[in-house]
């Protein structure tokens, strides 16, 4: 905890953001940053709670232990609180960033709608840690002389080679893309988090031995045999990529693309990368309609209105939800509430119960609409209630259905979950094929960024005590 009277005397407060007007004319980062001493101010409000949900399973699938570190930060000792805050978590500058915050929403201050602002206070634990220099590659005592290799280098693949590799191990990672840090690098854009902080990471992973190798498309253009074959365990982490398909008619015509390639081409011209082969997808000068409520697209408005759109329209097919929850049915879960996302902030159209009932082209096959019509309860469309939204661009994201299956795991061969996810059970990570293992969105679906380190996490645990017999790694 923090300071005893903390959360009686001092408000919650959460980092402004630059003015709308000014943020969509960049793709930085826009979080204006708190003095060190609202900071503390914050982790002084963690109170004396009994039983701190926060760091549960509820509230943190990484079990940071939040309390420690509110009440380090409160008492000044902030290399302390660094120390603490990395024995759980690889990588707390990008949960800081980016996680939706569970823990705060199993804070027990949110019982009155005023949780600790733990999410601010962890990422400027992190941000201090990396700049004061106390964040340095952690090398092992001694080589194993096992030889492991991870595939995908998102962010379960990098928190389970950083752990091995402090473990004693030789670890290669293998990478289909130019860089590391899978959806963190080429789907979430920059202005929610900038790329150097992967390129910090990676540095550090280098100096603590982990090989990368880049444009390794394992069951494409590696065999995934040569990989089981040299190495001791494999273990896959190669995310959820295939599309959730959309049953509407229309989406033959020019301008309606799934979400991912629309993102992943702008964080590629924003990294550098050269992407002039490709067909250039771009919102500048369009009206944009974004399919789906998500995260993904959320982060395709705030995209499409950095490129220069006209207007952006959301459609979500869920109706639309209260303002505040019932907190004595939801919490500590978390829960269904209207919640506004810094890019819908920035002028979105927001339409709720609108499913999607075509979309419609010209005779040169151009989009021009989607047409919608209001949904009941069971998503059925309500006759009369059609409408038309003009559309000049159509951006489809409505989620993933689960790992590609052709390439690497045809090859493998290993079993499928009933969602088609590869299998493997939380205890061992361990595939239906020897050696191989599976971890993050690849063995649990599409999920936080917080899932894919815990899992990562505990893969490495599971790998390092089945090649030496006992391991020293956290669960």
């Amino acid at each position: 905890m923090g300071k005893v009277t903390g959360f009686l005397e001092i408000e919650r407060e959460e980092p402004r953001y630059e003015p709308a007007s000014d943020r969509i004319r960049h793709f930085g980062e826009f979080t204006i940053p708190m003095t060190e001493g609202r900071i503390v101010d914050q982790a002084a409000r963690c109170m004396d709670c009994g039983i701190p949900f926060c760091h549960g399973d509820t509230g943190c699938p990484v079990h940071n232990q939040i309390p420690d570190w509110n009440d380090l930060v409160y008492n000044g000792d902030w290399e302390e609180a660094a120390r603490n805050l990395h024995s759980t978590n690889n990588f707390p500058e990008f949960t800081g960033r980016i996680c939706p915050a569970p823990c705060e929403e199993a804070c027990t201050l949110n019982l009155e709608d005023t949780p600790v602002a733990i999410k601010t206070v962890e990422q400027a634990i992190a941000d201090k840690a990396i700049r004061a220099g106390w964040v340095k590659p952690q090398l092992p005592k001694a080589k194993t002389g096992k030889k492991v290799a991870v595939v995908g280098g998102g962010p379960a693949g990098m928190a389970a080679a950083q752990q091995l590799a402090r473990a004693g191990h030789d670890v290669h990672l293998f990478e289909r893309e130019p860089k590391a840090g899978g959806l963190l690098r080429y789907g979430i854009p920059d202005f929610k988090m900038e790329k150097e902080h992967i390129d910090f990471r990676v540095t550090q992973m280098e100096a603590e031995g982990v090989t990368f190798h880049y444009g390794a498309n394992i069951g494409v253009n590696v065999p995934l045999s040569d990989l089981q074959r040299d190495h001791d365990a494999v273990l896959l982490c190669g995310g959820s990529e295939r599309p959730r398909e959309v049953d509407v008619d229309g989406q033959q015509f020019n301008g309606v693309h799934y979400a991912m390639p629309f993102l992943v081409q702008q964080n590629r011209r924003v990294g550098y990368e050269d992407v002039s082969h490709e067909v250039q997808l771009t919102a500048a000068g369009k009206h944009v309609v974004v399919v789906g409520g998500g995260d993904t697209a959320s982060d395709c408005v705030g995209t499409s209105f950095r490129q220069g759109a006209i207007a952006v329209t959301q459609l979500d097919v869920r109706p639309m939800p209260p303002e505040l929850e019932n907190k004595l049915t939801n919490w500590p879960n978390w829960a269904v509430k209207m919640r506004t996302s810094s890019s819908q902030a920035e002028g979105a159209i927001r339409e709720f119960s609108a499913g999607t009932m075509k979309i419609i082209g010209n005779a040169a096959g151009d989009v021009i609409g989607v047409e919608c019509a209001r949904v009941d309860r069971k998503r059925q469309p309500i006759p009369g209630s059609e409408f038309i939204i003009k559309a000049d661009l159509v951006l489809l994201a409505i989620g993933f259905a689960g790992p590609v299956h052709d390439g690497m795991l045809t090859e493998l061969g290993a079993d499928y979950d009933k969602r088609g996810n590869l299998f493997a059970d939380t205890m061992t990570y361990r595939t239906t094929q020897p050696k191989v293992y599976a971890a993050g969105d690849m063995r649990r679906g599409q999920s936080l960024v917080v899932w894919a380190i815990r899992e990562g996490r505990q893969a490495a645990r599971s790998i390092d005590f089945d090649l030496m017999g006992k391991t020293d790694l956290p669960r």
